[in-house]
């Protein structure tokens, strides 16, 4: 369908797929992937942004058997080529939906997905009365009515961009016109690279010219553009006319081709800083706003894969192996929370100074950090400063001699050497070393070299 689309024919094909024949329209968005790299760009980056994110499995309780069911699931999920098939799945982002087939190794002691196979979106069509409910076309035999998808077999995603039909919900519907349009200017552009700074040729013949010396001028012509050289009967003339004065600016085309592309990325991506540089006035603070916006958009499409997969294949998998659940364990995608690890860290030692239980383990796993392998090679905390013989220690922790000691200022004691009233002396000493001034610069210069 991409080939010759005109505006009439998008329309007719945007109206069938709404009245249940959608084949034409995936046709389509699987022809702008094939043939236009921006929106193939664009749309990859926000599949790949999703397909690489880290899934956690969260148990439904604390009961052995919800620990046991989160077991079975993360097990499946060591696979390598989990991502790859994640990524077939957020297909749905371009078209609407997106259908994965699972097929089932049945061995006695476990059931179990082997492989999930995107399939074309040819081979279902929605319910032509509600317009929601996938259906599987030419039902079980290929031949029939329309029937419903077998239970346990599909993971059907809709990735809606807007609210309302799912066939209308797609990227590939919005994008379609720009596509198009965008094509336009492509061709008229190469059209006039191809032709930019050739003349204007043309012939002239006589009225009694026969048809066949009027084909070989029309050659003539032709060869002149492309060989500049020709033959053709002395009784013809060629004129060449210089229309370069009359030609359209250079970037026309190409800034309506720039155009269609910054609004493709506004609709894929939410913004177009990540995808082209552009200047703003707000600085390095543009390039943020931006990459936050992606990072909503991010979050938004890894809940909505999380949700299809809780629905269609973990409770399929869970009950097929443990029987039915009152509850079953989720998939959470999406990066962890930022840990600040230096603050929780300063914020337990000061708890458990005052008395506060916490878990070392907890906060080692937090910390990202191994389990000590046996106790000899854990790591053991410091062991605390040498005393000195006579006990002293200076503020960081260094023993201080004696005779330094005992000059230091003593602030019990006057300046003059005397204790002050009413205060007792610290030693038997007194100040009979001398000035205090020269004790303290003593002091001082105890550890200088």
């Amino acid at each position: 369908p991409a080939q010759g689309l005109t505006p009439q024919r998008l329309g007719r094909l945007l109206r069938e797929a709404e009245d249940g024949d959608a084949t034409a329209y995936y046709e389509l968005a699987e022809e702008m992937e094939e043939k236009d790299l921006h929106y193939l760009a664009v749309l990859r980056t926000r599949k790949l942004a999703v397909a690489r994110l880290p899934i956690e499995v969260e148990a439904a309780d604390e009961s052995a058997e919800a620990q046991k069911d989160k077991a079975l699931i993360e097990t499946w999920l060591k696979r390598d080529m989990l991502q790859l098939e994640l990524f077939d799945m957020l297909d749905a982002i371009g078209k609407g939906v997106s259908t994965t087939e699972m097929v089932w190794d049945m061995k006695p002691d476990l059931w179990q997905p082997a492989r999930l196979h995107w399939r074309d979106p040819r081979w279902f069509e929605f319910d032509r009365i509600t317009g929601t409910d996938l259906l599987l076309r030419g039902g079980e035999t290929g031949y029939g009515e329309p029937s419903p998808l077998p239970a346990g077999k599909f993971i059907t995603h809709y990735h809606p961009s807007k609210s309302g039909l799912p066939i209308r919900s797609g990227l590939a519907r919005i994008a379609a016109w720009g596509y198009m349009f965008k094509n336009f200017a492509i061709k008229d552009w190469v059209t006039f690279l191809e032709s930019f700074g050739h003349p204007l040729r043309i012939g002239k013949y006589g009225p009694n010219e026969s048809e066949e010396n009027k084909n070989i001028l029309h050659r003539a012509l032709l060869e002149l553009g492309s060989d500049a050289a020709a033959a053709f009967p002395e009784t013809m003339s060629v004129e060449f006319v210089d229309r370069k004065a009359g030609t359209a600016p250079n970037d026309l085309w190409r800034s309506q081709a720039e155009y269609i592309d910054d609004q493709l990325s506004k609709a894929v991506l939410g913004q177009t800083n990540t995808t082209d540089a552009k200047a703003g006035g707000l600085g390095s603070g543009q390039a943020q706003v931006h990459d936050g916006v992606r990072a909503d958009i991010e979050e938004f499409d890894a809940m909505m894969l999380a949700g299809t997969l809780n629905r269609d294949f973990v409770v399929p998998f869970v009950m097929f192996n443990h029987g039915p659940r009152q509850a079953y364990p989720r998939l959470r995608i999406g990066r962890p929370d930022e840990v600040h690890i230096a603050v929780e860290i300063d914020s337990a030692e000061k708890l458990a100074k005052i008395g506060v239980p916490i878990d070392g383990d907890e906060m080692r796993e937090r910390a990202g950090l191994p389990a000590a392998k046996s106790p000899e090679t854990a790591l053991k905390p410091a062991a605390p400063p040498q005393m000195a013989e006579n006990g002293a220690q200076d503020a960081s922790g260094r023993s201080v001699r004696p005779e330094a000691r005992a000059g230091v200022l003593d602030p019990l004691k006057s300046a003059s050497g005397g204790n002050r009233p009413g205060r007792p002396a610290l030693n038997s000493q007194g100040d009979s070393d001398g000035d205090t001034i020269d004790a303290t610069i003593d002091e001082f210069l105890t550890d200088w070299e």
